[in-house]
């Protein structure tokens, strides 16, 4: 029986590496948008391109951005989210003008960037980055609705329509898996240990 005590150490051991080890990962640096020219005013077909980039990352707590421009002709700074939904330029928390311009992302939560030109901006030239902690992911923003287009006042009253079903809250997106599969791969390895101690 005391020849268990190491072994139930080891497995102690083993399993706090492998759950810690499942949290993080070494900082990464973002090139935005994906590419060395990403920040730019995307192509008038894809106004939300640089959105949809952010949303398909995962941004940690000590991540950096990277961001390439041609600082004669545009910027990026960093507003809040009425700002941002504005493209108001004027009343910036930060501003960058560096042709390569690197920002650590020091805290959890959304942080919002538009361009320094407003009509790059009203362009699509915007980004929100949801920095998570590693221990406490957080969800992605919705992003805001397109704007309504007027339309014209119909010329005859329309038919009484029926009442709208009830609706339902939309669902809740999925956690990223990533940190699961770690610390599960951990546990996978420390029982195969554990077994292998057990036919020692």
């Amino acid at each position: 029986m005391a020849s268990l005590n190491p072994v139930f150490f080891l497995v102690f051991l083993l399993l706090t590496t492998f759950y810690h080890l499942g949290e993080g990962r070494a900082p990464h640096t973002f090139l935005v948008g994906g590419s060395a020219d990403g920040w730019k005013v995307p192509e008038s077909s894809n106004k939300t391109r640089l959105i949809h980039w952010a949303e398909t990352q995962r941004f940690l707590v000590g991540d950096s951005l990277e961001f390439n421009y041609d600082n004669k002709t545009d910027s990026v700074l960093q507003v809040t989210k009425e700002n941002y939904e504005k493209c108001i330029t004027k009343e910036a928390s930060k501003t960058y003008t560096a042709t390569q311009t690197i920002l650590k992302l020091n805290e959890s939560g959304p942080h919002y960037f538009i361009s320094g030109d407003q009509g790059n901006c009203a362009k699509g030239e915007k980004l929100i980055v949801v920095v998570e902690s590693p221990g406490h992911p957080m969800p992605k923003p919705v992003p805001a609705p397109a704007p309504l287009t007027p339309s014209k006042p119909p010329s005859s009253p329309a038919p009484p329509t029926s009442p709208a079903p009830p609706t339902s809250p939309a669902p809740t997106p999925a956690n990223n898996t990533a940190v699961g599969l770690v610390a599960g791969s951990g546990i996978f390895w420390t029982s195969i240990a554990v077994i292998g101690l057990a036919w020692a």
